[in-house]
């Protein structure tokens, strides 16, 4: 099967200081991918890359079986994301917003007011997103990167902002988009909790180095909780490192 995100020796230096390291990565497709490591650790510069937003010095990506070169890639249509904070016109109301992310996709106007429903903002009206409050804005921000119904979702640190209830609408949300459309969803978070309960597989990156590959079901038939394994590959504590399942 091919995976729906393969990443294969990425690095990337800016002036000289590595920012990624010979990183390797498979998300499989129809898995959800928890992208784990502390703020700073290269998360955000790894899901760039795959948009080539940043461009690496060595390595190669492929989404969804295709190879992403600099230029035109059509591949991008098939996928929807929130990479950093999002950014909207902020005169202008939610469903607004929402309709020029059509016209840019190439795509119709109907699946606008049932996504906006999915994320319990379909009632702003006319209201400015200006006038929004940050967790009302990454729902605005998940409802676009969704809009499409894309076949891969990348997903940068997207319950941002949101309130404990907000948070566990989003997980249970991601979940059912997963289940139901089988959609691939790369989701990165530095919250262990939260990723241990939406996610197949969990990569682990620390200064820019991806650690491990591990199975959640593999890890939890050992009995090994998230942070202890965690903890245990950056040398904070649990139990020995060499005991755990590294994976890929």
């Amino acid at each position: 099967m091919t995976n729906a995100v393969e990443v294969r020796h990425l690095s990337k230096s800016i002036e000289g200081s590595p920012i990624l390291n010979d990183i390797c990565m498979n998300v499989r497709q129809g898995e959800v991918y928890g992208f784990l490591g502390a703020n700073g650790a290269g998360k955000t510069s790894l899901m760039k890359t795959l948009y080539h937003i940043i461009f690496p010095d060595t390595g190669t990506v492929c989404l969804l079986g295709e190879t992403i070169n600099k230029g035109n890639n059509p591949v991008f249509s098939r996928i929807g994301s929130i990479i950093e904070s999002p950014v909207f016109y902020s005169h202008l109301s939610a469903y607004e917003n929402m309709e020029l992310h059509c016209r840019y996709m190439g795509a119709g106007y109907e699946n606008i007011m049932e996504t906006l429903s999915l994320l319990g903002i379909a009632e702003t009206g006319n209201k400015a997103v200006g006038k929004f409050s940050l967790g009302m804005k990454q729902r605005l921000a998940l409802a676009r990167a969704m809009l499409t119904k894309p076949d891969l979702l990348i997903l940068d640190e997207p319950i941002n902002g949101l309130d404990p209830q907000g948070i566990i609408e989003v997980r249970e949300l991601l979940l059912q988009i997963n289940h139901e459309y089988h959609t691939s969803i790369l989701i990165s978070s530095h919250i262990l909790d939260e990723l241990s309960k939406i996610a197949d597989t969990i990569g682990i990156i620390d200064h820019g180095a991806m650690l491990a590959e591990v199975s959640m079901k593999e890890l939890t038939a050992k009995g090994i909780d998230l942070e202890s394994y965690y903890l245990g590959l950056l040398g904070g504590g649990g139990k020995d490192v060499e005991s755990y399942p590294h994976g890929n």
